[in-house]
């Protein structure tokens, strides 16, 4: 019988233990998708949403074996905006034995109880941009380089350890070269010339710093009532996107649209699916990593449907079908063939958005919920 021991990563060489250690369990598992071990390290340590989160890491060690990892998270701002008193978890990892899942979420549990808490949920990140949800469906395919994969055990482990369903989002797989339908093709027409649309330059956006802050402030304001848990970005978590999210737009897979005051009132990104070049990557860039994704950034069918919306006083006017009729030429001159949306909220309508196209239920996430005794 195993010798199992709680330990929470304090240094350097624990916090790489714990990074490394999803490389090994999902070894010979062709669907996994690793994270760069670079980025994993400032996500744990020095990424804007830690300005004002409190997190701590802890592992289940087998001897010197890692056997499982978790982060506990507590966003403030979170807990201000929707009045509750609510931990996350993240980073949760674990080999097939329900006791190391229980040290684990035990663990976390009896932290964020001692922080005052008395609710916990996740799989989750420290903001909405990061992954959460743990997948339910769709084990069979390759996720997007920004969303989470898991084995099937993990959500018998967290069911059976007393958390439930919280919510679910779906993620679906789309004919990008498809034709968009004729209507909705002169619907989109009409609406650019009665309303002065105008396609707006991404390579301007990516280096006009106001153009930038008008388009997070749009995100924001666009998302705030609409995505589930949402929490409007700071003005740090604003420039950190802007710097590592933004310079890396292509103007062949995104679209902004201005209105006849040249201010932002819609926009499409979309960004060649890096998961593969993650996998040959290996979670490092150098000494060769580098070169997938250049690879992968050149020559793709493939993309993900990043971030889709339109600012408040624009919404529910049929804005959306222009920048849909603009992202669906991009699409077929830049060769692409298949699209995987990003992860929405079963409940909210803009996800029926989809059935105009031939599509597919591609993943299933869940976020669970606890109350803490």
């Amino acid at each position: 019988m195993a010798d199992y021991r709680i330990v929470e990563v304090t240094t350097k060489r624990d916090l790489m233990k714990f990074i490394k250690f999803p490389e090994k369990l999902y070894r010979n598992c062709p669907q996994y998708v690793p994270a760069l071990r670079s980025d994993q390290v400032k996500s744990l340590t020095s990424v804007a949403p830690l300005k004002y989160c409190t997190h701590k890491m802890w592992m289940v060690m087998d001897g010197r074996n890692v056997a499982g990892r978790i982060c506990g998270m507590i966003n403030p701002r979170y807990n201000e905006r929707y009045g509750t008193k609510r931990a996350r978890f993240g980073w949760f990892d674990t080999i097939n034995d329900i006791e190391v899942a229980r040290l684990l979420l035990g663990t976390a549990e009896s932290w964020a109880k001692s922080m005052g808490m008395n609710e916990i949920h996740g799989p989750l990140y420290y903001n909405t941009m990061g992954k959460q949800g743990m997948l339910v469906e769709g084990y069979e395919n390759v996720p997007p380089f920004n969303c989470l994969y898991n084995f099937p055990y993990y959500n018998d482990f967290v069911t059976a350890l007393g958390y439930e369903k919280e919510c679910d989002w779906l993620q679906y797989k789309l004919k990008a070269d498809q034709q968009v339908p004729d209507k909705m093709v002169a619907i989109a027409d009409r609406l650019m010339e009665r309303y002065k649309l105008t396609e707006g330059d991404i390579d301007k956006l990516k280096h006009d710093k106001g153009l930038v802050k008008e388009f997070f402030r749009i995100y924001n304001d666009s998302f705030s009532e609409t995505v589930y848990n949402f929490v409007p970005f700071n003005d740090d978590e604003i420039e950190e996107e802007a710097r590592e999210s933004i310079s890396r737009l292509d103007k062949r897979l995104c679209c902004v649209l201005l209105d006849e005051n040249k201010e932002i009132a819609a926009f499409g990104i979309s960004f060649p699916t890096l998961s593969k070049a993650l996998q040959k990557a290996r979670g490092k860039m150098f000494p060769f990593g580098w070169i997938h994704f250049l690879r992968a950034l050149k020559k793709f069918d493939t993309i993900d449907l990043m971030i889709n919306g339109a600012a408040p006083k624009w919404q529910n006017t049929g804005v959306s079908s222009v920048y849909h009729n603009i992202m669906a030429r991009k699409y077929r001159e830049s060769g692409v063939k298949w699209a995987i949306t990003n992860p929405q909220i079963e409940t909210n309508k803009a996800v029926n958005v989809w059935d105009r196209y031939e599509h597919e239920l591609y993943m299933r996430r869940r976020c669970y919920v606890k109350t803490i005794e």
